[in-house]
């Protein structure tokens, strides 16, 4: 018998175990010319952020030798969607997030210590469809998604995103104005 899963060709002889760890043949031929590389960047103690979305977009962010309270400064480093090696400056104190790319706000939730205890991220899920110079309005995708999650009775989510819109939101009015996040940060614990 004959399996076929697009380019991947499966040959069983019938009586054969069917458990395919002790068999067979298998050819790979054309995946293995159209496979990419994929970088992840494991993350380790001096990181802030290790990650990446669905583009092929991976990266790591840490704090920058120049950072300091009042000026918080990280270096993102990691590979476009494209593949292409990238490395980011970024001010903490000028992100906004009415207008900022996915590399920006990932160093912010970093920065304010996002509450993920309930696994999720604190951006929208849209996110993961971002390349590296992609802005989008966070506030905007974040309000989207709240207004979806209510209409689907998922108050329990909606509440989860509505505190990190809350976060998000006061970081605008008074994050870069006032040179400090602390307040900004408490916002996490309620």
């Amino acid at each position: 018998m004959n399996i076929s899963f697009g380019s991947i060709n499966f040959t069983r002889t019938p009586g054969e175990n069917a458990n395919f760890g002790n068999h067979k043949t298998a050819d790979f031929s054309a995946v293995n010319s159209n496979i990419q590389k994929q970088v992840v960047y494991l993350k380790t103690d001096d990181m802030l952020y290790s990650g990446g979305n669905g583009t092929g977009l991976s990266f790591y962010i840490k704090y920058a030798d120049e950072s300091s309270t009042d000026n918080p400064v990280v270096l993102a480093k990691g590979v476009d969607e494209k593949g292409n090696k990238f490395e980011q400056k970024i001010y903490i104190n000028h992100i906004n997030p009415s207008d900022a790319s996915l590399v920006e706000m990932r160093a912010l939730e970093a920065y304010c210590h996002a509450d993920k205890s309930s696994g999720l991220s604190s951006l929208p899920p849209e996110t993961g469809t971002m390349g590296l110079t992609d802005r989008s309005n966070f506030l905007e995708m974040l309000k989207n998604n709240i207004r979806d999650l209510t209409t689907l009775g998922r108050q329990d989510l909606s509440t989860i995103y509505l505190n990190h819109l809350q976060v998000y939101s006061h970081f605008a009015k008074k994050g870069s104005t006032t040179g400090g996040l602390g307040s900004v940060k408490n916002l996490w614990q309620g």
